[in-house]
């Protein structure tokens, strides 16, 4: 599957960045220790290749999922073989004592890089599912960061979102929230984060459904008023990875917009993915249409689609990655902007926001109302888009 054409591009967006650094990058990585956390994931085994690919001194690999790291090592051994360094993966919850004694147990990393997290905007439906949220995005991050000081790791990297620029949703007010902490963080250890676009077909995405739907023979359906930048799984490796090696401290790294990306709607896309598996799109007015006429459009080599305005709670209509406040750096690469920042140290604001939390879960009682609110009180550019509805209740 051609993805770049898919999503609307012809050539890679940050080839010629890495191109210009690669001596650089391979020097680094290939004396350093590492550390992935949630480097199974989509955006993780990406980071994950691209360190091993440059063969780096030790490899360790963490995540949740032990299916998805047994996938990881044969997607690896399978393509890009072996390396004299150590590559080792552990089926570990961050967030565990277990992950604790792991990172004591062994020597220094020179990075740590945290790409687990909860990216579904859906999330926000219910009051647990959001708590199990800001564990994830926000304090387990507080505390993989804590241990990475103890193990006197070099730097700390930890993967953002678009969606935390000007926040509208609960996921991405998160996300805010765990780059506020971040950016209070004494000189003991040296952060740097990245902002991007969402990842073409990555697992639970919008397009990874497409691919899900295809092959169950599924109509296609999403927003018709939507458009969003789209990276591919590796241009999302190499963003972080260049963040992480190559990112000052506190840097926030983004893809800076120009003709190479360029805002792209579903229907779009779905036009392009039927196209190269050789089928129209065949555009149904309801839900119920596309599920009964499936078979006969397939017969017809056309595929049901069904694309309704977007009404569910947390969806921006567009995407951004600064706002006018920040001060950003446009001249040390060629398609990666970086926002720069400074310490900002306690801030009165993120104790309270953890101070609350501690009681919420002390009570055994909170409410999503209860968690909007203070989330709002913390990110003050919050402004929650609420509409009592959830994509669940959607195709």
């Amino acid at each position: 599957m051609d993805i770049l054409k898919i999503i609307g591009r012809k050539e890679s967006l940050f080839a010629q960045d890495v191109t210009c650094v690669e001596n650089d990058l391979r020097d680094i990585v290939k004396k350093s220790n590492f550390l992935i956390i949630g480097g199974a994931g989509s955006i993780g085994k990406a980071v994950t290749k691209e360190i091993f690919v440059r063969k780096p001194n030790l490899l360790h690999v963490v995540d949740i999922s032990e299916n998805n790291l047994a996938e990881l090592v044969r997607d690896i051994r399978s393509s890009l073989g072996y390396i004299e360094g150590e590559f080792k993966t552990f089926a570990l919850d961050c967030g565990s004592s277990e992950y604790e004694f792991f990172v004591s147990s062994n020597s220094t990393y020179d990075f740590v890089l945290n790409l687990s997290a909860m990216k579904h905007v859906r999330s926000e439906k219910d009051p647990f599912s959001l708590m199990r949220l800001i564990n994830v995005n926000i304090l387990n991050t507080l505390k993989t960061l804590e241990l990475a000081k103890k193990n006197k790791t070099k730097k700390y990297f930890c993967v953002s979102t678009d969606k935390a620029t000007n926040p509208v949703n609960m996921m991405g007010a998160s996300k805010r929230i765990m780059e506020m902490f971040l950016m209070q963080e004494e000189d003991s250890i040296e952060i740097s984060t990245a902002r991007f676009a969402n990842v073409a077909f990555s697992d639970g995405s919008l397009l990874h459904s497409f691919n899900q739907r295809f092959i169950q023979k599924h109509p296609l359906s999403g927003p018709n008023d939507v458009k969003r930048y789209f990276v591919s799984a590796k241009e999302s490796g190499e963003l972080c990875l260049m963040s992480c090696i190559l990112g000052e401290n506190k840097d926030i790294f983004f893809p800076k917009l120009s003709e190479k990306i360029k805002l792209t709607s579903f229907p779009e896309i779905a036009k392009r993915f039927l196209n190269e598996k050789g089928y129209e799109p065949y555009e149904c007015s309801s839900e119920i249409e596309a599920r009964t006429k499936i078979d006969k459009l397939i017969s017809q080599k056309k595929w049901p689609c069904y694309f309704s305005a977007s009404d569910t709670s947390g969806e921006k209509d567009t995407e951004e990655f600064f706002t006018s406040e920040n001060i950003l750096d446009n001249e040390k690469f060629e398609n990666i902007g970086i926002i720069k920042n400074k310490i900002n140290p306690d801030d009165p604001e993120l104790k309270n926001f953890l101070k609350r939390i501690e009681q919420f879960k002390i009570s055994n009682k909170w409410s999503k109302k209860d968690l909007v609110k203070l989330f709002e009180e913390t990110v003050k550019e919050f402004n929650h888009l609420e509409t009592s509805k959830n994509l669940d209740e959607k195709m």
